[in-house]
């Protein structure tokens, strides 16, 4: 496969998985946010265990207590995802979440304890701006319950990811990303038993939307992904990444009318210029987590699949192949 292939395979794989903030959107209409985590990452988790099971068996302690942890990162970020869709829609939800991007240099600049570089402030400031067009466009009543769960989801993203590049580094990256889902696929539905009342899609279309959810938006991409990125470096990957909340922004304004004026246009430009600029910038020699996180950020639609993505990338080439898996 040449790169021009691979590149636009990458390119659908992660506009396909970015429409899953749509069908979320959508089920969401008549289930509890952790009834939906419930059913996708049950699903999910239960087809993992199948193909990679002899993997879980041969697992040691340590890296299930490091897979659990990741898990429980992840879970956080996609619980606090997916009920900002309740509240907010689906493009500003993507959009604020995918901020992670810019926060990760930022916090390992602040772990290393050294000053960040200036282009990793001019990104952080950048995309400042546009979520202030995004959620602010009516004064401080534009930032809501919605606006607030999403850059918490963000936060959480932002640590996961660099949770995730430490740990890939000591442990199997496939076994790591195998439990990580496990654990969402066990933590949504006792969430969702504790918190809601159950209850499975009503008609053919939720199912359909749902099907789609599961199969499309998060089995495609986990199946190909590895093979696109095989065939591209990390910073020609990275790019791709602004891909996932601008087609979010349009498949919400398409689709789910969901309102596009002038500000959320110059709002989103700005967040889109700070990813790209951000997943663009070369690894740090002193630093080499930050090419780690650069890899695990070609997202996603939901973060857990995000770094479930980076971690099968590094699994695949420790097994004798190449590649990566949200």
């Amino acid at each position: 496969m040449g790169t021009r292939t691979a590149g636009l395979l990458l390119a659908g794989i992660i506009v396909t998985r970015a429409s899953a903030c749509m069908f979320s959107k959508l089920l969401l209409a008549g289930m509890g946010p952790f009834t939906l985590m419930a059913l996708r990452f049950g699903i999910v988790s239960a087809l993992l265990a199948l193909l990679f099971g002899g993997k879980l068996v041969r697992a040691d302690r340590a890296t299930i207590r490091r897979g659990a942890a990741i898990g429980a990162l992840f879970f956080i970020v996609m619980s606090l995802e997916t009920m900002a869709l309740c509240y907010s829609a689906s493009s500003t939800v993507c959009f604020l979440e995918n901020t992670a991007i810019v926060l990760v240099p930022l916090l390992e600049a602040a772990h290393a304890r050294r000053a960040p570089r200036i282009r990793d402030i001019a990104c952080t400031l950048a995309v400042l701006a546009g979520v202030g067009l995004l959620t602010l466009q009516e004064g401080i009543s534009g930032f809501g319950t919605g606006e607030a769960l999403s850059l918490a989801a963000a936060v959480f993203y932002a640590l996961a990811i660099m949770v995730t590049a430490r740990a890939a580094r000591a442990h199997d990256s496939l076994t790591l990303g195998v439990l990580q889902v496990g654990v969402m696929g066990i933590a949504s539905p006792i969430a969702a038993f504790a918190l809601e009342s159950p209850a499975l899609p009503g008609g053919g279309m939720e199912w359909l939307y749902l099907a789609v959810l599961v199969f499309v938006c998060t089995g495609f991409g986990f199946t190909l992904q590895p093979v696109a990125q095989r065939y591209l470096s990390a910073e020609q990957a990275g790019i791709f990444c602004a891909l996932n909340p601008l087609t979010a922004g349009i498949c919400g304004t398409l689709f789910l009318a969901e309102p596009l004026g002038s500000a959320r246009l110059a709002g989103m430009a700005l967040v889109l210029l700070g990813i790209m600029v951000a997943s663009l910038k070369k690894p740090d020699p002193e630093n080499p987590l930050r090419q780690s996180a650069a890899e695990s950020n070609v997202p996603p639609s939901p973060p857990a699949v995000k770094s479930l993505e980076g971690t099968l990338i590094k699994g695949k080439r420790g097994e004798g192949g190449s590649g990566a898996w949200a």
